[in-house]
């Protein structure tokens, strides 16, 4: 069998084929997105007395995709049985909700990676399934895959039918679909890629030029060592173990103790910036020994030497704050959402920093709350900042919000982009157990925002953000320079 790295594989992406001849096409369940476990006997009998959860469940209990003819023909009896009479607007926001809920979570890191260098290779990216738009859709549109193909449901005035509306896309199915696709888009199959786990999407793996088995089962696992073709292993995310459980309560106890602590050490100063100061990186210390965690940083020396600066970064997870506190120290503080006051620990502790909060519903009152930022700035105190707006469910780098930018202009100071990378990993976004593990950040060279043309700005503006997409997919190597920290 011919195992191949990722990051072989991300390489062999960019020294292939480009252009939009070129098509990568991804199987859904067990390449883009692992399974669920499945409920409880005494949990699926509580949730059949709400039709809902059995909606729910009917969506998410297959995601994992079928291995068998006879798994996939109960799927398709079981939802054309229960999605009748329900219309397709119920089932899109359903299923858009379950994704934001749940799916999220278990999308591949590694097929993210393996997107996105499609993408830069300027490939046109296309997700099949044998599974329906309602559970495929959300995670092409958050993956930025622009073409779906998948099983369609019939439907008649927008109401479910209980039947298929065309050929399910299972076995030689798919790969008819995705034959005729290309055949549409002028493709040429034989420079294509392919992605699939399954012995059942061998027609589609044979369609392509550039076939990959990615963590296969039994039967694809031979006839990949067979025909010499490469074999890739994604690793799903975990429950929490143990272990995690007790590194994270022992880091936010340690968090709430280096704070403290680095106050104490300051207060005889009496000076409330010095208190804040070691507040904050006693805390980050105390947190990421305990948590296991370490943060490698590439280009350190441009977060010492800009200041003051508007530091903007990509915001995956809560566990940022901690990143972000270990790499710059000291001397900056942060404009946050009005919603982590709220927050029983990074709350407080961002009030006692001098943080602003701002309430993202109010555009006239956020316009107000920064006014003094510029003040702050100019008085030689950096801030931090997310132009994304808030956390992401996946390492994709959402619209910037231009107000750090207007910011930096009316105080005369430079942008440093803070990329950040695994954080998300380390803290899932809507989880509070933090996994050991390792977080890099590359801190990029400062941005003179001072010539920008007010014109251009939106222009200026992506380009920065691009700046992010691009240190993503291409990490920059380990300087001399670059330091590893806890």
């Amino acid at each position: 069998m011919n195992g191949k790295s990722l990051e072989e594989a991300v390489a062999a992406v960019g020294a292939g084929p480009q252009g939009p001849r070129v098509a990568a096409v991804f199987d859904f369940g067990g390449t883009v997105v692992h399974g669920f476990t499945p409920p409880s006997p005494v949990r699926r009998l509580v949730r059949r007395r709400d039709p809902q959860h059995v909606l729910a469940a009917s969506l998410l209990s297959s995601i994992r995709g079928a291995r068998a003819e006879g798994e996939y023909e109960r799927f398709l009896q079981r939802v054309m049985h229960l999605w009748a009479g329900h219309t397709e607007d119920e089932l899109e926001a359903l299923g858009e909700r379950l994704f934001q809920r749940t799916i999220y979570g278990h999308l591949y890191p590694e097929a993210w990676r393996l997107v996105r260098a499609h993408e830069a290779a300027g490939h046109t990216l296309v997700l099949a399934s044998c599974l329906t738009r309602f559970q495929v859709r959300p995670a092409a549109t958050e993956l930025g895959i622009e073409h779906v193909l998948c099983t369609t449901m019939a439907a008649q005035d927008g109401v479910l039918t209980g039947y298929v509306a065309d050929k399910p896309l299972w076995r030689s199915g798919k790969a008819d679909t995705v034959r005729r696709f290309a055949a549409a888009h002028e493709l040429n199959l034989a420079d294509s890629y392919a992605y699939a786990d399954a012995a059942t999407d061998l027609p589609l793996l044979e369609l392509v030029g550039r076939p990959h088995a990615v963590n296969p089962d039994p039967r694809l696992a031979l006839e990949a060592g067979e025909r010499d073709w490469p074999t890739l292993t994604f690793r799903p995310r975990e429950n929490a173990p143990a272990a995690d459980i007790a590194r994270t309560a022992a880091g936010f106890a340690s968090l709430l103790g280096g704070a403290a602590l680095g106050v104490a050490v300051k207060s005889p100063t009496r000076q409330r910036r010095a208190m804040a100061d070691a507040m904050i990186s006693y805390a980050a210390d105390a947190t990421l020994r305990a948590t296991g965690v370490r943060v490698r940083v590439t280009g350190a020396e441009h977060a010492r030497t800009a200041r003051p600066a508007v530091f903007v970064f990509n915001h995956q997870s809560q566990f940022d704050m901690v990143v972000l506190a270990e790499v710059l120290r000291s001397g900056f503080t942060g404009i946050v959402k009005q919603e982590v006051t709220r927050n029983p620990v990074f709350g407080p502790l961002m009030r006692f920093a001098g943080a602003t909060f701002i309430d993202r519903s109010d555009s006239a009152g956020t316009r107000a709350a920064l006014a003094p930022v510029v003040r702050t700035l100019r008085e030689g105190l950096s801030i931090v900042v997310a132009p994304e707006g808030t956390r992401s469910l996946t390492p994709r780098v959402g619209p910037f919000k231009k107000g750090a930018f207007h910011i930096a202009r009316q105080a005369g100071v430079p942008v440093v982009p803070l990329v950040i990378r695994n954080a998300g990993e380390i803290a899932w976004r809507n989880s509070a157990i933090v996994h050991k593990g390792v977080v890099d950040v590359a801190v990029l060279p400062p941005i003179d925002v001072g010539a920008w043309d007010p014109r251009a700005l939106d222009a200026e503006v992506e380009r920065v953000r691009q700046l992010f997409v691009d240190t993503l997919l291409d990490w920059p190597a380990p300087e001399r320079n670059s330091t590893a920290v806890r």
